[in-house]
């Protein structure tokens, strides 16, 4: 729950994708508990992969790479 109110899914991805980092084609992060509370883990990783945006798992969040260049892992 937000202090202004229940978070939607419309609002909780138009916050998402509005960020200056989705913009720019960047990497966002958001807690695990955050989108399955607000918007649900399976309907998370079905925008994200409509969108083809890659999506990791880490420590309780999600890593989302906001464009479809390759992903290396270095070490």
């Amino acid at each position: 729950m937000s202090v202004h109110g229940p978070i939607t899914p419309a609002h909780f991805y138009a916050r998402l994708f509005g960020s200056q980092a989705a913009r720019d084609g960047a990497v966002i992060r958001r807690q695990v508990r955050d989108v399955e509370r607000f918007v649900g883990r399976e309907a998370f990783l079905k925008e994200m992969a409509r969108r083809g945006f890659p999506v990791f798992e880490n420590a309780g969040q999600f890593i989302v790479f906001c464009n479809n260049g390759p992903i290396r892992r270095l070490v």
